[in-house]
């Protein structure tokens, strides 16, 4: 019998530090304390209850930015048993559309600038600015005293939060108050989060990192964040100073724009205890380029599915070790398998990383084949799609998405390997690497370049540099310069599109 799972977060912190500031929404510079985190989350239940009729297990869906609103809808739905659905407000309507479809929400919450991609729904529909107006922390109501709390079992959703869709349909993980719980745990002891911890967040609400990299953690630990709607580099510098911020998530896409801005040079960051890196690994000059202002790197990995917070390399060995994600966190097991699913051993073969722990989630919504798949034959571990190795001294190193991997005169080839290499050419600034049909050799590598400012593209000298560095059958056929990549919401390069450039 699963064990009955009640987290109400706010209502805690509203008796530990009533005052003390949860949330600052800069481009507005609206705050919300932990008390009042409490009271309008109290307020919000009421609301959805009494007005749209809404009961545990019932979807809410939500497109907008990041605001003061949306932590509220959070915090009632931990007490309430709401699941939230972020949905990613840079889709198209059709893609909108078929999300609503799969989630069938009970009410939609849409912030008036995003509505013109809402398909016609019959789902009742409520705005941020009238849930601004109820949830006004200046006026007291009679509702803010206490609500009934659901019985959460701890495998209930808190979150449906779509994957996103770079091959076939988005696919709902759902994500769990017991997930939320052991993340933030795991977080904490693989870094340095208590309630004097601050910092900033650019990442948008509809992916886990938005929600569970740092926020959700700081949330559980009375910590303090500030919301930014959108990533904007000298924004965000100035903010990671002016609010004294302890640590900082980003991918490295961002942490390169950051350091590109001219008044990088002069910044100062006495309060930064470490970066955290996901997404990609960081290339080492802009590791070395943080570590010149005594920013320590610390770089992991997570997924939608899992976590998100699951390895961590410690900052004293982002040189030592460059390109690994690092050591499983407290709670996370880890097995790297090969097809005929045989362990492989530290310093072996590469092989998939499978998963286990209590930060695993139990499955898709609403898509048992999906479920099935995702894990192993006996459900216990979590198949991450991921070829990584282990070395002698037990870190991780991914080698590919098993899905970028191509075959090319029948050896299986690893973007992810060309890319490491090629990353390391003077005056690479991002590469990637797809493998595209060949008449002779089935698939061939093609590898797209951006080159810094002041370096040319040179294409038989990047050749002839992978011809040092790799084996044959590994050096990209073609080379391809561009201005910039194409990423998708996460940050992520979109491989997908590269492959039909």
């Amino acid at each position: 019998m699963m064990e009955v799972w009640q987290q109400d977060w706010a209502a805690k912190w509203a008796v530990y530090s009533p005052e003390k500031v949860a949330v600052r929404e800069h481009e507005r510079d609206r705050i919300l304390t932990y008390g009042q985190m409490n009271r309008l989350g109290n307020r919000l239940v009421h609301y959805l209850r009494s007005e749209h009729s809404l009961q545990k297990g019932d979807r809410v869906a939500v497109l907008a930015e990041f605001s003061v609103e949306y932590i509220v809808a959070f915090s009632a739905a931990q007490k309430a048993g709401f699941i939230l659905v972020p949905l990613n407000y840079r889709l198209a309507p059709a893609e909108i559309e078929y999300l609503l479809q799969d989630s069938s929400p009970a009410l939609i919450i849409a912030e008036a600038k995003f509505t013109h991609i809402l398909p016609e729904v019959s789902v009742p529909v409520t705005s941020t600015e009238e849930l601004e107006e109820l949830l006004n922390p200046d006026v007291q109501l009679p509702e803010d005293t206490s609500v009934a709390l659901a019985q959460v079992q701890e495998d209930d959703p808190v979150f449906i939060l779509y994957t996103s869709g770079t091959t076939g349909f988005p696919k709902g993980a759902l994500y769990t108050h017991k997930m939320l719980f052991w993340n933030s745990i795991n977080t904490a002891i693989s870094l340095v989060v208590n309630t004097e911890s601050r910092t900033i967040n650019v990442m948008p609400p509809f992916h886990t990192g938005g929600w569970n990299v740092l926020v959700t953690p700081f949330l559980h630990h009375g910590a303090y964040v500030c919301l930014l709607k959108k990533f904007d580099p000298t924004t965000a510098l100035e903010l990671l100073q002016s609010e004294r911020c302890t640590i900082f998530m980003g991918v490295p896409t961002i942490l390169q724009m950051i350091a590109r801005d001219p008044a990088f040079e002069k910044a100062s960051f006495p309060d930064m205890i470490y970066l955290i890196v996901g997404g990609e690994p960081m290339p080492i000059p802009l590791i070395e380029q943080w570590h010149g202002k005594k920013v320590p790197v610390r770089q992991g990995y997570g997924m939608t599915e899992v976590g998100p917070n699951l390895t961590s390399l410690h900052q004293n060995d982002a040189i030592r070790k460059k390109g690994s994600i690092g050591r499983p966190n407290f709670y996370v097991q880890t097995r790297i398998v090969d097809e005929n699913g045989n362990d492989q051993s530290p310093g072996g073969a590469p092989g998939e990383l499978w998963l286990r722990g209590p930060m695993v989630m139990p499955g898709y919504w609403n898509n048992p084949k999906a479920s099935t798949a995702a894990f192993s034959d006996d459900g216990q571990w979590f198949r991450t799609g991921d070829e990584l190795y282990q070395d002698e001294e037990g870190y991780l190193f991914v080698v590919d998405r098993i899905k970028n991997m191509y075959k090319s005169g029948g050896e299986n080839v690893y973007p992810a390997e060309i890319e490491r290499v090629l990353i390391q050419f003077p005056g690479v600034a991002e590469v990637a690497v797809t493998g595209v049909p060949d008449d002779k050799w089935g698939e061939v590598g093609k590898a797209f370049v951006v080159m810094q400012e002041d370096f040319s593209f040179d294409s038989q000298a990047l050749s002839d540099y992978c011809r040092e560095k790799l084996a044959r059958f590994k050096v990209p056929k073609y080379f391809q310069p561009m201005e910039s990549l194409p990423k998708t919401d996460s940050g992520k390069i979109n491989r997908n599109q590269l492959k039909k450039s």
